[in-house]
């Protein structure tokens, strides 16, 4: 057949392979803007236009493009390069984070554009919610994609050594706009392999026998591993600094499986379909073992023990399925409870939720000569939050140096947490050491909700006392956190769990009892918020039942009992001696929240017959994890007279990589014009533990911070000493010093310097180690309407209090607050990871698995705090895990406003909120 097809005006005749899609095809050409989401048409990452209409490319078939026009989000601008209108408004508003998904928004949006006023024109640009309804975005809660489609502007140019405080754009901003920011798997790399993994059908059985002959006969397929080939090396797929936080129960291929999904072998082959094809042919014998899915019945005596290893492994109770456990009291509850006028227990269960990233899983291993050229090296390409700890557990799994190995991420699109794991990095080392080819991993959509990993679900206990006047007499805490088969970040998120919402509020008598338990289930670990979201879930919706058992406003008897300025920070496990109140900001958040319910009118219009309340809910969480949290930094003057920042951390749209610049450019008395950033890559810096645990702007922020200072130290040094005038006479400015009016420009202090051999002199070093801690607070207040007859509810008015201490950039810091709430959100309402009788993912796929859409989100009022934090750089906070922690409790304490039920477990589906009204309005009560 012969076949011809016009992509971004350039003409193709390369036919498509049988079944192949649009996607793939294009991608295969070199158009890496056409991003690869779901491979359902659910998330529109894929979407370009054909024949000027946009199209889900992964569900077109690439044989039906034939003798047509092609259109990718490389070709929306113009020839000579200027942006298309809608490019230009989404850089202007910043209408994005990760930006991996921006792509589709654009195509659809340019689409719509093309179709104003015409006969085509349906008024989608009219309704944003009808627009969008084919593309998901899960980093922005969509306000700042809204702002860019009604073209407003964000962004700002602030002047020299004016930037900290101001919104200048994202650096990668235009890469992201025209399609050209390189994600992973946006490389081509000669003589790549494709591997895909053979998962397992059972919940727990032993191996018994693997027969790859058949898979290897397979065309093109060129190896199979199995558990005889892995390391017989036990590690955790969590990254921590200090890897003895989690227990070492993993191997790379196991002999036991414990999951449904777990990865039995792995097939490598010159194609994916052949590696597909080659797993299909794989034989595996299994002995199956009696297995468990609930937590609870995990901890009884006579339940099947997951993890039969000894004390060397970290695991708490082993024959117990206990991975970690805590227990610990301050004061004597009984006495605490005999004090309170009201007492109140109620039990709460929060489930599982994906992080559901866009860019799913992947990591490409393939060789490459060591820096000083001596010998090869392995690189790994990945999607990583923590590049430098992969490195460490690849080198100490495969017996090999640091010089031997190389972890690089490119753009990482979307975290929260999810890509603080090795999942794809060890396996496909493997395979390269072995067979010395390039060797990629990719999941797909399913893999994410089958192999990858988790929000912790938690059964979570409270009950609280207090007196007639609101103190809190006695506060007690029993939290089961399931962490599924494998124990990665188990103990971490359960004792991160039981700290800070336990510390928010001041008790004389205070009571923890905390398990991370195993399960034949998919493995939990690191999400958003660690831990806390689920314990405040339950902690903030006790508190306003305390208050509607005293008859006190809920408002006041958080303020009544709130931690305070000075303060201690202490829960029964235990003080943590580098914590402290740097900053507070509470009380600013609470009177935001009051405000806003006094001055509320969004209930006026609500239909007749439906029900209307409001609900609150605060927070507090530490501006980094406890132990540490190291990153180094360098800053250099450039040839040109610019300069570099070097830095570990990777950039996944939490908007660290702008907050850099701003940083360095306020230091050097310059513009972010004038500054590079090099970042995520092992060979840039020694060390950067990553990007996660709020730590991008407190850490490795304060470590470019140091470096930047240290920097302007030296080059006036250096200009005074090049110019023979007085030190302090030497001013630094933009692109020069001017020494009592003799210019100096940087271009040529670099010379001098080179010249001299002296190039140390101008670039300077920059760690900070995560010690000491400050913490950062936040409030959510929500007016919701419920209709009994359907239990539909709707948000009528959201508005959040972040006390991010000074704002570095109020645009990208407003972003992060919405994409908190959003994503809080869709936990509240909808999100849940669903799994059978036999712990087997039964959501494996966005249709199935909801996640918010554009329709879903309302427009959160975003307030800042006026604080100055005493330990972050330039007086700054985290603010990129805390807001998502208020939303759930707050929104559970609407809806008991508005209905007189409290609901104690999530989601909050509308089906259920529709039963448990009936059952009210027959006859039932509620607590």
């Amino acid at each position: 057949m012969s076949y011809e097809i016009e992509i971004n005006e350039q003409r193709f005749e390369d036919e498509p392979r049988a079944g192949q899609c649009l996607r793939t095809y294009l991608r295969e050409r070199g158009w890496f803007g056409v991003k690869k989401g779901c491979d359902q048409g659910d998330c529109g990452a894929c979407t370009v236009h054909v024949d000027g209409q946009p199209v889900h490319s992964c569900l077109y078939p690439a044989v039906r493009a034939e003798g047509r026009s092609v259109t990718t989000v490389e070709g929306l601008a113009s020839p000579c390069g200027d942006l298309h209108p809608a490019q230009k408004q989404f850089l202007e508003a910043q209408g994005f984070q990760c930006g991996f998904c921006t792509a589709g928004f654009l195509m659809t949006t340019s689409a719509l554009q093309a179709e104003r006023g015409t006969v085509h024109d349906d008024g989608k640009l009219d309704d944003l919610p009808r627009a969008f309804k084919g593309n998901i975005c899960r980093c922005t809660g969509y306000r700042a994609i809204e702002d860019a489609v009604r073209g407003v502007r964000h962004i700002e140019e602030p002047g020299a050594g004016r930037a900290v405080g101001r919104s200048p754009g994202a650096p990668a901003g235009p890469q992201v706009v025209t399609g050209t920011a390189r994600y992973t798997f946006d490389v081509e790399i000669p003589g790549l392999l494709h591997m895909k993994l053979l998962r397992s059908p059972h919940p727990h059985a032993r191996i018994v026998g693997i027969d790859t002959r058949e898979a290897l006969q397979v065309p093109g397929v060129h190896a199979v591993f199995t558990h005889h080939d892995a390391p017989d090396h036990l590690y955790s797929s969590a990254r921590h600094e200090h890897p003895t936080e989690d227990p070492m129960d993993t191997r790379v291929l196991d002999d036991v499986v414990r999951f449904v999904g777990q990865r039995v072998a792995a097939v490598v082959a010159d194609s994916e379909q052949a590696a597909e094809e080659g797993c299909r042919r794989v034989v595996v014998s299994y002995e199956e073992l009696p297995y468990v899915i609930d937590p609870e019945e995990a901890m009884l005596p006579g339940a099947p023990v997951l993890h039969p290893k000894g004390p060397e492994s970290g695991i708490f109770r082993a024959e117990n399925n206990v991975c970690g456990e805590v227990h610990g009291t301050i004061g004597d509850m009984e006495r605490g409870y005999a004090e309170a006028d009201v007492v109140h227990e109620e039990t709460f269960r929060t489930q599982r939720v994906q992080h559901a990233s866009l860019e799913t899983h992947g990591s490409v291993a393939y060789f490459e000569p060591k820096e000083d050229g001596e010998g090869e090296r392995i690189t790994v390409r990945t999607s990583s939050q923590a590049p430098f700890l992969t490195r460490r557990a690849l080198c100490a799994l495969y017996g090999l140096d640091e010089d031997e190995v190389r972890v690089v991420t490119g753009r990482v699109g979307g975290g929260f947490g999810g890509k603080q794991e090795m999942l794809t990095e060890d396996i496909v080392v493997l395979a390269a050491l072995r067979l010395r080819r390039p060797v990629k991993l990719e999941f797909t959509r399913a893999e994410q909700f089958h192999g990858a990993t988790t929000r912790h679900p938690f059964k979570i206990t409270v009950k609280a006392g207090a007196k007639e006047d609101g103190t809190l007499t006695a506060l007690r805490i029993r939290i089961v956190s399931n962490t599924g088969a494998y124990g990665n970040h188990g103990p971490a998120v359960m004792f991160h769990s039981a700290g800070e919402s336990f510390a928010v509020y001041k008790a004389p008598n205070k009571q923890v009892e905390a398990y991370s338990v195993y399960t034949n289930t998919v493995p939990a670990g690191a999400f958003r918020g660690y831990g806390l979201g689920q314990v405040l879930f339950a902690l903030e919706s006790v508190m306003d039942e305390l208050a509607l058992r005293l008859g006190m406003d809920p408002l006041a008897l958080r303020e009544k009992n709130v931690i305070g300025p000075g303060d201690p920070m202490v829960t029964p496990i235990g003080h943590e001696e580098d914590l402290f109140i740097a900053s507070y900001g509470m009380k600013q958040a609470l009177d935001v929240v009051r405000r806003a319910e006094a001055e509320d009118r969004s209930h006026e219009d609500v239909p007749e017959g439906w029900l209307t309340g409001t609900g609150s809910a605060v927070a507090m969480i530490a501006t980094g994890p406890p132990g540490g949290h190291f990153a180094d930094a360098r800053v250099s003057l450039l040839s040109d007279g610019t300069y570099d920042i070097a830095v570990g951390t990777a950039e996944f749209g939490n908007g660290t990589t702008t907050v850099h610049q701003q940083i360095t450019a306020g230091a050097l008395n310059t513009t972010v014009d004038r500054i590079t950033v090099r970042q995520s890559d092992t060979d840039v810096v020694r060390h950067d533990t990553g990007a996660f645990g709020s730590a991008g702007t407190v850490v490795a922020g304060k470590a470019v911070m140091l470096a930047a200072g240290s920097l302007a130290e030296r080059l006036r040094t250096f200009a005074a000493r090049h110019t023979g005038v007085a030190r302090r006479l030497c001013r630094l400015e933009a692109e020069a010093f001017d020494c009592a009016g003799r210019v100096l420009t940087l271009k040529e202090l670099y010379e001098a310097a080179h010249a001299r051999g002296a190039l140390e002199e101008i670039a300077a070093d920059g760690h900070w180690g995560g010690s000491p801690r400050s913490v950062a607070f936040n409030a959510q207040w929500f007016r919701l309407a419920v209709d009994p007859d359907t239990g539909e509810m709707r948000i009528l008015r959201s508005v959040h209090a972040a006390d991010a201490g000074k704002v570095m950039n109020p645009m990208q810091c407003r972003g992060q607050v919405e994409g908190g709430v959003a994503q809080a959100l869709g936990a509240t309402l909808f999100e849940t990871v669903r799994v059978d009788e036999r712990g087997e993912v039964t959501t494996a796929a966005f249709r199935r698995y909801r996640l918010p859409q554009y329709a879903d989100v309302p427009r959160t009022e975003v307030h800042f705090m006026e604080t100055s934090d005493a330990i972050g750089p330039l007086g700054a906070k985290s603010m990129s895990e805390s807001p998502f922690n208020p939303v759930a409790p707050a929104f559970a304490n609407a809806l008991r406003d508005a209905t007189g039920i409290r609901f104690t477990e999530l989601p909050v589906t509308r089906d259920v909120v529709w039963r448990e009204i009936n059952r009210k309005l027959q006859g039932g009560t509620d607590d």
